[in-house]
């Protein structure tokens, strides 16, 4: 199968800085795909490439086979939203979706037509004659969607759609997005700063910072089985305990404390432990069940905060703070600041990586 989007070796610099150092990606066609990182990671470069906006220093870009690094935007079969919707305020709902049909020569009343479907497919029927400031925020992304749409490319460029809105509002664009991308079949390409959001909406997820590609996977794979420190820090919560590998079935922690942690690098490397807070079980001191003292500690309560779905504790354990997360019980059940405690893990939640 041909992929809908393939970079091979693409690099952008501007002047002395790179802002995307020589990355390699294929994004499949029909694909909900992620490009996710903090602000400056070249997560939006990249996706100004793929769109024309921005011309590769180096490196191929292709779209369904076709060489488009040195194409402009009218030439590939590609649309972008933006974060801003870039609508136009003089013009209807109507005229802002029909706007590039009839850029493209097509007819007044086909134009109308194509338009009606897509405002019908962003539930967006009745409204047609509204202007742009007579319009939510949500209903202007919906518009900025159907204006891209109705063109049909082959790749909608997301770029940060859902920024503008505000919690609730973005959470249900989530949903209808998605929902919207499996009906019509098309390759998304979706950039994002958001952890949640990238999770929830993406099948795969391509995780940037300084330029680099650092790993691609699903969210399952990004989140249980992160490939480096940063990975494992940036996807979702988690603890990190620097240690040093003794052998291929323990580590050293910080504190001298030797776990079980099977991991496949040589003894004397530097790594990182992570532990998602919620693997984390906790009771009083001592109380370490005798299939889990291998991967125990012991430490003291310094913190307690009711989250109402869920208990999250600080643990000071010698040198480091640990966060943990548990399920709410009664508040006679509940551990405080000051209790003695140990923690402990099955030796599948723990992931050892490279220390960077």
């Amino acid at each position: 199968m041909t992929a809908a989007v393939e970079i091979a070796g693409i690099t952008k610099r501007f002047g002395e800085v790179v802002a995307v150092d020589n990355i390699d990606l294929q994004i499949d066609d029909g694909e909900f795909f992620a490009m996710l990182g903090p602000s400056g990671c070249g997560k939006t470069t990249t996706l100004r490439m793929i769109a024309g906006l921005e011309f590769p220093t180096e490196g191929s870009l292709k779209i369904f086979g076709n060489e488009v690094g040195t194409l402009p935007p009218n030439k590939r079969p590609v649309n972008t939203v933006f974060q801003n919707y870039a609508l136009f305020p003089h013009m209807s709902v109507r005229d802002n979706v029909s706007f590039g049909l009839r850029m493209q020569g097509t007819t007044k009343s086909e134009a109308n037509r194509r338009a009606g479907e897509l405002i019908e497919l962003v539930q967006l029927t009745g409204l047609e004659s509204r202007k742009p400031g007579q319009l939510s925020g949500g209903q202007q992304q919906r518009v900025a969607l159907a204006r891209a749409l109705v063109n049909k490319p082959k790749v909608l460029l997301l770029d940060e759609p859902l920024g503008a809105l505000d919690l609730k509002l973005r959470q249900e664009m989530q949903n209808e997005l998605k929902s919207l991308q499996r009906e019509l079949g098309v390759s998304f390409v979706f950039v994002t700063h958001d952890q949640e959001e990238a999770l929830t909406m993406s099948d795969r997820i391509a995780v940037m910072d300084k330029g680099k590609l650092l790993q691609v996977g699903t969210a399952e794979e990004l989140y249980e089985r992160p490939l480096n420190r940063f990975v494992a820090d940036f996807i979702g919560q988690t603890n990190l305990l620097d240690a040093t590998v003794a052998d291929d079935d323990m580590i050293v922690l910080g504190n001298g404390t030797k776990i079980k942690a099977p991991n496949p690098h040589s003894p004397g490397t530097k790594v990182a432990m992570s532990l998602r807070p919620e693997a984390i079980e906790i009771g009083r001191r001592g109380d370490v069940p005798a299939d889990h003292v291998a991967t125990s500690l012991n430490g003291v309560v310094s913190a307690m905060n009711y989250l109402g779905h869920s208990l999250v504790y600080q643990v000071k354990i010698d040198w480091i703070d640990l966060e943990v997360r548990t399920d709410p019980v009664a508040s006679e059940d509940r551990l405080g600041p000051g209790d003695d405690v140990s923690i402990w893990w099955d030796r599948t939640a723990d992931w050892v990586v490279p220390d960077e």
